[in-house]
């Protein structure tokens, strides 16, 4: 059930959003007076020079350095290799182009003498349009990441799709998991969530072509980059600083995925891949498919068009074991650490991932640009779960009971089968343009993204033992194989000793939409006497989320099935590593049954009304944005300095159930405040390729969205003496900020090698934490979990990366070469108050003390080989303030992989790609390693497939 408040959208946020709009237009009304002046004078004889860089076949070579040696002047080329130097006095000038992976190219270009107005003007009169062309070929994008990266103002990582395709990565998220300092997060062995420099995901915004793109879980801020497959993408921009034109929701730094564009090369390209896998784990297979088609038209090849299209589907088995460690009273009456549950899971899951990206621009001349973008990505997931559960907690302990072992009598056990349907969507569209005006550029962008989640089905059927059988557990020898009673005894598999429990049936849907507009204005000027430019702009973004969710359960005989339980197997063994679970059920007997039970609607008597309603909510959330910077370009440096300022107005309801009269109410909330941005950064070049940088600078993380509603969520149910289990919202929650100190230094030399250093250091204040305490809700004991700030924390680190092909090698040793990258942070927070067993200080979540990545290659013309190894430490996932032994940990994790391709023809490409050869499990434990929470085996993959091109 979603309630909104009354009015959303009402006239009181459309003041707060007057207000925002106020200022963003005071931002820039104060720089009017700038503007003009700088536009007078820079417009009185000043011309535009402007190009295209690229090589012998027609393709971009973005991050050129380009210099105007009589005049010092150095620009750089964007991502479809095009410069522009809007202030040059008419003359003939010497352009040279430093490209890494190519010989320093010179060309003699004349400036006409011109009038104030260019675009007035046709281009032979007033700019030569150089289109240089670099001779050479390339072995594969390293070139194009390594020239983006030296040129870059801040401090970046650039990933291109030639190089994503070098490794086994089918994701965005797996292809991020080789750069410097990323972390990745996994579900059923496939990665989803990123971590940046050791902080959490939410802490990294991401962006497709510079729009922001909401998450679909009602869980978190952070975005699940498993959902998009890494085909859609050409190229990935990881900036680790931010600069004052860019969103400041980034702590930890921002991920823009860069789409296809018609103008990266000439002409007509029609790409095709397609291949298949052999999944160890069931022996079952992966498909994957895609074509990207792109053509530039029209009588000067002033239109491009570029379409992409991507399908995979994944079958795959899991194994896996879950231990729910926690307090449990002893036969003393004692609390100790022990095991009420355990619950062995048997997954088949069909992942299934289908993508369409699209783009028409329009390009009438050297000097405007339009465009219209669009990218659209849907992840289902169909899961059938076998289970079979140890209920240690429904029976009585034993004497002698310790943390790694204990006895019940009485227990009980459980079989349940699962079927869970869930979308994960994405869609984002923008459309603007860019021109260059009088010397002055301009460019805005208006979008659409949503992010949405369904669960159109997620039934359980759940048939418990009769049975009552003594139960025990025993992690003294092999925690991760523990002795277990009950696989010894085997009542659980005996069909007759089980009883019908219950059925359930939940759906969940939740949606983000924002809606967004920016325009950017560059004007060169000079200060100092240097080169220089002013930029200025301003954003709005309005997001509305909206998460519902319904809840039905049945115990009623009406509810059991035709079928008894042994009925409902089928003759498929169930093992879960070395358990053997019984039989599977038969699936298509249970989803027989699933559907004889009819749709369930809100006036179902079996319906779960507090569950139904008190875990929805409503949100909506602008942001108002303005900023002004300078770029001084002095003879060696770059300085950037600027200010950022950003109105947020937040506006949530949630409804508060009445259990004695089933009723409920709606709770509403707003709230606004601004926050300032400075920013300072400094870019040296010691020499053409030894860069240095520094940066000050200053980030936001605001609140989830379910966090700063006023909202009070039950889950389970009521049991007479049972401490029942609230999460609860918070309104006073502040958004995490924090300044930002970042130094590093890079070296890069022929033909494509780095080494590079660096170091980061976040001042963090008000980090959002969950903090668990013991109350009273509706005259019963609660565990009641709420988010609050921490006072301060810190995260800190330093990261290396080294790149080098062995050029200098004799004869097929040359083509040998290795890339490899260490970080290591630490990271902590100070808690409002003393914690039991841990005092005021606490590790932040998703923080790995060091990531490795190493990989070695072998490439020639038409071959290349790589085998890669890639290595995260543990790190925290859940905090437990009331019991640091609590505290859920993420083992670290190694993974080996190798990929090797071969050029059949100029046109035809086959490769190899082996995953996981290590066949490393995923661990959770909590607090030591000897107390294992869960483990997941997934297994190895091999995929064979092809690329052609025409």
């Amino acid at each position: 059930m979603i309630i909104k408040p009354v009015g959303a959208r009402h006239a009181g946020l459309s003041l707060k959003a007057s207000a925002g709009a106020l200022i963003v237009a005071a931002a820039l009304g104060a720089a009017a007076p700038v503007l003009a002046d700088v536009a007078g004078d820079a417009a009185a004889v000043q011309n535009t020079l402007t190009g295209r860089v690229s090589d012998a076949s027609g393709a971009s070579l973005p991050g050129a350095r380009v210099v105007i040696r009589e005049l010092g002047f150095t620009t750089s080329t964007d991502r479809q290799g095009r410069y522009i130097l809007p202030s040059m006095p008419a003359g003939r000038y010497t352009v040279e182009v430093d490209y890494l992976g190519y010989p320093t190219m010179s060309r003699q270009v004349t400036v006409a003498a011109g009038v104030a107005t260019v675009a007035d003007i046709t281009v032979s009169d007033v700019t030569e349009v150089a289109e240089i062309v670099v001779v050479g070929s390339l072995s594969d994008g390293v070139a194009r990441a390594l020239n983006q990266q030296r040129t870059a103002d801040n401090t970046s990582n650039v990933v291109s799709s030639d190089s994503i395709g070098r490794f086994p990565d089918s994701n965005i998220a797996e292809a991020l998991q080789r750069v410097p300092g990323i972390g990745v997060e996994r579900d059923q062995g496939e990665g989803n969530f990123v971590s940046l420099r050791g902080s959490p995901a939410a802490f990294t915004s991401i962006t497709v072509d510079g729009v922001s793109i909401p998450g679909t879980s009602p869980d978190t801020r952070a975005v699940d980059l498993g959902a998009l497959p890494s085909e859609v993408v050409s190229s990935l921009e990881i900036n680790k600083t931010l600069l004052p034109s860019q969103d400041a929701d980034s702590i930890a730094g921002s991920i823009n995925l860069v789409t296809r564009s018609a103008f990266d090369s000439r002409g007509r390209n029609i790409r095709l891949n397609a291949g298949g896998s052999y999944n160890e784990m069931g022996s079952t297979n992966d498909r994957r498919a895609s074509v990207v088609a792109s053509d530039t038209f029209g009588p000067d090849r002033q239109f491009g068009a570029v379409v992409s299209a991507s399908y995979a589907k994944t079958d795959r088995r899991v194994d896996n074991i879950e231990s729910a460690w926690d307090l449990i009273e002893d036969a003393d009456g004692e609390d100790i650490l022990g095991v009420p549950v355990q619950e062995f899971k048997d997954y088949d899951t069909r992942r299934e991932r289908l993508s369409l990206t699209g783009a028409l621009e329009y390009r009438p001349d050297a000097l405007n640009r339009y465009f219209v973008r669009g990218t659209w990505a849907l992840r289902t997931d169909d899961e059938f779960r076998n289970l079979l559960a140890i209920l240690y907690e429904e029976g009585a302990i034993q004497p002698g009971a310790t943390e790694q072992s204990a006895s019940f009598t009485a227990g009980r056990f459980a079989r349940e089968f699962r079927h869970r349907v869930v979308r994960d969507e994405n869609l984002a569209i923008s459309a603007g343009g860019e021109h260059d005006i009088n010397t002055m550029t301009l460019d805005y962008t208006v979008s659409f993204a949503r992010g949405e989640q369904t669960y159109p089905n997620r039934q359980q059927l759940l048939f418990r033992s009769t049975a009552r059988p003594n139960l025990s557990y025993d992690f003294s020898g092999d925690f991760d194989n523990p002795n277990l009673s009950l696989f010894t005894t085997q009542e659980h598999l005996n069909p007759a000793n089980y009883a019908f429990r219950e059925h359930v049936n939940r759906w969940q849907s939740t949606t983000q939409d924002e809606t967004a507009a920016e325009i950017n204005l560059n004007i060169p000027t000079t200060l100092f006497n240097q080169p220089a430019e002013w930029k200025f702009g301003g954003r709005l973004r309005q997001r509305d989320i909206e998460s519902d969710e319904e809840s039905f359960r049945n115990r009623d005989a009406s509810a059991r099935p035709a079928l008894g339980f042994a009925d409902l197997l089928s003759d498929t063994p169930s093992r879960n590593f070395d358990y053997n679970l019984g039989f599977k059920y038969d699936a298509g007997l249970v989803l027989d049954y699933f559907g004889s039970q009819g749709p369930l609607t809100a006036a179902s008597a079996y319906r779960r009304i507090a569950n139904s309603t008190t875990t929805d909510y409503t949100a909506q959330e602008d942001i108002y944005a303005a900023y002004g910077m300078t770029r001084i370009q002095f003879d060696r440096a770059n300085l950037i300095l600027g200010l950022r300022v950003e109105r947020t107005d937040f506006e949530g309801a949630a409804p508060v159930f009445n259990e004695d009269t089933e009723d409920f109410t709606v709770s509403s909330f707003s709230r606004s405040y601004t926050e300032v941005f400075p920013n300072a950064t400094l870019r040296y070049a010691f020499s053409d390729n030894l860069v240095g940088r520094v940066a000050l600078t200053r980030g936001i993380a605001r609140p989830r969205y379910r966090d700063n509603v006023p909202r009070i969520s039950e889950s389970g149910d009521r049991t007479a003496g049972e401490v029942i289990d609230l999460t609860a919202g918070n309104p006073d929650l502040k958004p995490t900020l924090s300044n930002n100190f970042d130094a590093g230094l890079e070296y890069y030399y022929e033909p494509l090698g780095v080494i590079s250093a660096g170091v980061f250091y976040k001042d963090l204040e008000d980090y959002v934490f969950e903090l668990t305490s013991r109350g009273t809700y509706a005259g019963l004991a609660a565990d009641i979990t709420r988010p609050e700030n921490a006072p301060d924390g810190f995260i800190r680190g330093v990261e290396f990366n080294y790149q080098q092909q062995f050029t200098f090698m004799p004869g097929w040793l040359s083509g040998f070469g290795v890339a490899a990258n260490y970080t290591w942070t630490d990271a902590e927070m100070t808690l409002p108050f003393a914690g039991p067993g841990r005092g005021t200080k606490a590790a932040l979540p998703n923080q790995s003390d060091t990531t490795v990545n190493l990989s070695a290659f072998y490439e020639t013309a038409r071959f290349n080989a790589r085998l890669a190894w890639t290595d995260r430490s543990d790190f925290l996932q859940e905090f437990n303030y009331g019991d640091p032994r609590l505290d859920i940990y993420w083992e670290g994790r190694s993974q080996l992989d190798f990929t090797a391709d071969f050029d059949v023809t100029e046109q035809v490409n086959i490769y190899l790609e082996a995953k996981n050869l290590t066949d490393s499990e995923g661990v959770r434990y909590a607090g030591v390693r000897s107390r294992p929470t869960e483990r997941e085996r997934f297994g190895r993959l091999f995929f064979v497939g092809a690329r052609v091109n025409f």
